[in-house]
Formats: C-alpha cells, structure tokens, sequence
C-alpha cells in the first residue's frame, strides 16, 4: 500500500464568497433598430433622475385614470336621460352594467396589450391608448343610446392598454436606484386621477342646466349633457 500522503488545497472564506466577474473585454451589445437596446444605452449613460420622461409617466397615467371614476356622479342622470329603464327601480341595474363595462374590457384587453407592447415597445402602445381614450370619450359623451354609451365603455377597457407598458416603461427609462421613485410617480398620478376624476365629473356634468349663462340649451352642450366632460 503506498503510504505517500497527498495534500490537498481548499479555498479560503474571501476565495469562496467572491462573485465571479466577467472579462473586461464582453461588453453589452446592442443592435440597431432595437428599441429595448437604445433604451439601454441612454439608462446607462445617464445618471441623474429622468425628470422629463417621469412627467410622462405621470400625466399619461392620470389620463388613464380619469375615464374611470368620472362619469360615477352622473351615471344615475344619463341612465335616467336615455330612458332604458322602464322603473325608477332598473336604473340601477343598467348603471352598474355600465360602470363596470370599463373594467371588463381592462380584463379582456391587458393581456393582450403587454404582450404586444414587448414586441413593439411600450411607447407605440401608450400612443394608441391615449389616442383611444380621446376618441372613445368623446364618442360616449355624443352617446344617443344606452348600448351606443355601452359599446363605447367596453371598446374603452378593450383598447386602453396603457397601465401595464407604463409600469414597464417607468422602470425602463431610469437607473435601478431610481426604480421605486418612478413607480411611485405612477401610483400617485393614478391616485390623483382618481379622486379628482368625479369632480370634474360633477361639475361639468348638464352644463346647459347648471350654467346657462355660458352654455345654451339650443348648442350640442344642452342636446348632449355630458360632452363636456368627455371632451
């Protein structure tokens, strides 16, 4: 039996916890016409807070915030303008259908939305959802109809798929220390969209009846009482 010991070396604690580095030399590549890669190379040139593109975040993500909460103080009048309801007692039903038309059309669409905005990038969809909420605001404002105002709300939820790239987005355009202030631009202007949302809902609702010095019953503000708000 061969009694030669052999040696054997192990590392030592900073040898064990060091965290392995990469050669100097790879370097982050980036391909032209990508829209993920120029987002990259400007995040890491950059170091400050992105204040320009924040403001972005914050004014985009109000007006996705306003379309939900404002028509709540008039809801019960509009119903009650179109005279679907047959009772006093069935404004409520169709109220609620068309108050959460909004949200439904949210849970169909925002699946979809997020993964087209990581084909095509977060600003092209943002785009097409603020053009979408113009449009469909206005349109549900010129409503006619309970199922015109229906359509309209559910085409809404269905085509405004702004909160999920947003959230991406705000993130994206900033350093990871800059992280939690960006998502928290996002959370307040949603927040402010919110609250101020029903008042500007029921200040501007019937501007013909409740300011007539400045809105005549004969113009579209008092054949369409709330146009106004929606525009």
């Amino acid at each position: 039996m061969d009694n030669t010991t052999r040696s054997r070396t192990f590392p030592n604690n900073d040898e064990a916890n060091a965290t392995p580095t990469l050669p100097e030399d790879e370097a982050p590549v980036y391909y032209e016409g990508c829209p993920g890669c120029a987002m990259e190379r400007k995040v890491e040139n950059s170091t400050g807070i992105p204040y320009k593109e924040f403001v972005f975040v914050g004014v985009t993500s109000l007006a996705s915030a306003l379309p939900i909460s404002s028509l709540f103080p008039f809801l019960y009048f509009m119903i009650q303008d179109m005279h679907v309801a047959k009772n006093e007692q069935d404004i409520g039903v169709y109220a609620g259908l068309l108050g959460a038309s909004y949200m439904a059309g949210r849970f169909a669409g925002s699946l979809f939305w997020g993964v087209v905005a990581d084909r095509v990038g977060r600003k092209p969809i943002i785009a097409f959802s603020l053009f979408t909420v113009v449009i469909l605001n206005t349109l549900f404002g010129l409503s006619v109809n309970y199922w015109m105002a229906l359509t309209t709300r559910l085409l809404l939820g269905s085509l405004n798929g702004m909160l999920a790239p947003m959230k991406a987005y705000c993130v994206e355009v900033c350093r990871p220390e800059h992280h939690a202030l960006g998502l928290s631009v996002l959370s307040s202007a949603w927040g402010i969209g919110l609250v101020i949302g029903p008042s500007i809902g029921g200040y501007l609702a019937q501007p013909a009846k409740h300011y007539p010095n400045l809105f005549s019953e004969n113009s579209i503000f008092g054949r369409r009482h709330y146009i106004c708000i929606k525009t």
